[in-house]
């Protein structure tokens, strides 16, 4: 009897607590659902038929919601209150959005939330303090918002806290006294002035340009009343002021006589010894522009450049401290002209920068500065020559090379038209002619030859490095593939601690990329043509848009023309056969696993195909 009542009691524990499931999961259907209705903009095509853990950007934990992420899927206007019913949210992301107003008031209900991503939309107001209640939150992101007012007095109630971005906004007043101690803060490009707190002086100075703060890591405050102190001990004697004077004068003596005996050894010398370019150093120290903006020239010689030393008949410069060419139909120049040609910043990636270098004879070139080359000069004059004997219509012609131990530089043909993720991602405005499907097809096929034909070469060799910043365009926009191949010298520490948003799953070391992984990148760059999305990274411990699984989260449930740039729809007819296969082509070079692939060649092929269906006149038919 007693164990037909125990028995009885477990069935009705066990029934009560799956209807408490089962209605606390309904309760987080009908909370979403208010969010779907009470959203403007694109709508959140959820199969209402199916469980809510099912939806795209959901995801459950034990029969309840713990993650909301919807990043850049086009919605607008202000949240409705729905969110804080949501009580098992642990990781919550609007990020890319368009939406406005202030932050719901019931936000302050997601006690167990961890993970708050809402920069990139127009929320307004000033921050609620109630974010900083919240016991769990350890990583909050408002950046790029119209937030206003000063920031809550009650930052330090969030214990856990560890990461805070409130840049961009129009927030005004002093930074409160933070305590805590955050591992990534930043409220540059705000209104907010007053000295920051030594809590935060370890940060760095970009954490709080576009302000008027002081205090380390910036300049320094200035001291109230400083100098007008009247006692004694703030004085010094007369005798005490003509010993710093003296000991002054003779310290700027010695100064100035070391300085003149340096000056005079250094004229001994050769030009050549000195590898640091004073346009390229100079550009080196310029701010690097983003993908939509273009630096301004920067010229501190105007020296016409030095007669070139000549070349061998094998393209190897005599002057083993000189450029060693490939490709002598660019122009003649030597290393003293290079570094004496103005410069002008185009980018900096994870190889190191690269400049516009321009000489007064009209002759335009790119620069790259290596950064962190690994191999010894040898090694890496051995794989220079094989990159220097690659050529193919579709890839960045190699001109030259130079190597010394503090200098590692690559020249490069110059294109007029810059790459392909200013073009995508740039400023739209401007007059800028917007890529048509022919032009963004044709690209897509310039540069899978280019990387077919770099693994034609021999099975072990790759790109290392595809992605809408290196694939550059000529004046009539026939793609051409840069940085191929360097990858195999490059310190992996000189990458950013970040996933790479092109980088496949499978991919632990920067230096070692397989033709499979090619495919994956490439078909990340497939999926940012067609959507004009960029695929963002993950930095630290940064939530990053991963674009494949964003583009499949809604094919799968939408029309696969939903996921296409405005931009390209606007000027082709909705579900055109012909970008929808290359959409697929993209999804199936970013299958998770290498072996699910095509090869690069197989690509090729089926994008020609598309380019015969398509019957185009551009590039692509070529």
């Amino acid at each position: 009897m007693t164990n037909k009542t125990s028995l009885g009691l477990s069935v009705f524990f066990f029934l009560l607590t799956l209807a408490a499931v089962t209605s606390d999961l309904e309760s987080d259907r009908r909370a979403l659902i208010a969010l779907r209705d009470g959203v403007h903009g694109r709508p959140l095509l959820w199969n209402l038929t199916a469980p809510p853990c099912t939806w795209g950007g959901v995801q459950c934990n034990a029969g309840r919601v713990t993650a909301l992420r919807l990043p850049g899927v086009g919605l607008s206007g202000p949240l409705p209150i729905a969110i804080g019913n949501l009580t098992k949210l642990e990781t919550l992301s609007f990020r890319f959005n368009a939406l406005t107003g202030p932050l719901p008031a019931d936000f302050a209900n997601l006690t167990l939330l961890r993970y708050l991503y809402l920069q990139g939309n127009a929320f307004s107001e000033e921050i609620p303090s109630f974010l900083f209640d919240l016991p769990n939150v350890i990583r909050i992101n408002l950046a790029q918002n119209n937030f206003s007012g000063q920031i809550p007095v009650n930052v330090n109630s969030a214990t856990r806290l560890a990461t805070l971005y409130l840049e961009d906004n129009q927030l005004t007043g002093p930074i409160p006294e933070i305590k805590l101690k955050l591992q990534q803060f930043n409220v540059s490009s705000n209104q907010l002035n007053g000295s920051i707190p030594d809590p935060l002086s370890g940060m760095p100075k970009t954490a709080f340009e576009g302000n008027s703060l002081c205090g380390k890591p910036l300049a320094a405050c200035a001291v109230a009343g400083k100098g007008t102190g009247k006692g004694k001990s703030h004085k010094l004697s007369a005798g005490a002021i003509a010993g710093i004077v003296i000991g002054g004068v003779v310290v700027l003596l010695l100064l100035l006589l070391f300085l003149f005996c340096d000056c005079c050894l250094c004229r001994k010398k050769k030009k050549q010894d000195n590898v640091e370019s004073r346009n390229i150093e100079a550009a080196a120290a310029a701010p690097v522009p983003s993908s939509a903006a273009v630096a301004k020239e920067t010229t501190v010689d105007n020296t016409p450049p030095a007669v070139a030393n000549g070349s061998s008949e094998n393209g190897a410069a005599k002057n083993s401290k000189d450029l060693t060419f490939f490709v002598k139909s660019f122009g003649v120049f030597d290393l003293d002209g290079l570094l004496k040609a103005s410069a002008e910043v185009l980018g900096k990636g994870a190889f190191g920068s690269s400049y516009k270098a321009s000489f007064e004879h009209g002759l335009v070139v790119a620069v790259k500065r290596l950064r962190d080359v690994v191999v010894p000069e040898k090694e890496f004059k051995e794989k220079l020559q094989v990159l220097g004997s690659i050529s193919h219509p579709n890839l960045v012609a190699l001109i030259a090379y130079y190597f010394s131990r503090d200098e590692k530089l690559v020249v490069f043909e110059y294109m007029s038209r810059g790459s392909l993720s200013a073009l995508l991602h740039g400023n739209k405005g401007s007059g800028r002619s917007p890529l048509s499907w022919e032009t963004r097809a044709g690209i897509a096929l310039g540069a899978a030859r280019a990387i077919s034909y770099l693994h034609s070469r021999d099975a072990t060799t790759s790109h290392g490095n595809i992605k809408s910043c290196n694939i550059l365009l000529s004046e009539s926009y026939e793609a051409k593939v840069s940085d191929y191949c360097l990858a195999p010298m490059i310190s992996p520490t000189s990458t950013p601690n970040r996933i790479d948003g092109y980088r496949a799953p499978e991919v632990t070391d920067a230096r070692r990329i397989s033709q499979k992984a090619d495919v994956y990148s490439f078909g990340v760059l497939i999926l940012e043509l067609l959507t004009g999305k960029s695929p963002t990274h993950q930095q630290l411990n940064e939530e990053g848009v991963d674009l494949p699984r964003w583009v499949s989260s809604i094919t799968e449930q939408q029309s696969p023309s939903d996921v296409f740039d405005p931009e390209l729809t606007r000027y082709q007819a909705e579900g055109n056969e012909n970008m929808i296969r290359l959409l697929k082509i993209g999804i199936s070079c970013t299958a998770q696993y290498p072996d699910s692939r095509p090869s690069m060649a197989e690509v090729t092929r089926l994008i020609e195909e598309v380019s015969r269906s398509s019957g185009s006149h551009s590039p692509l038919s070529g």
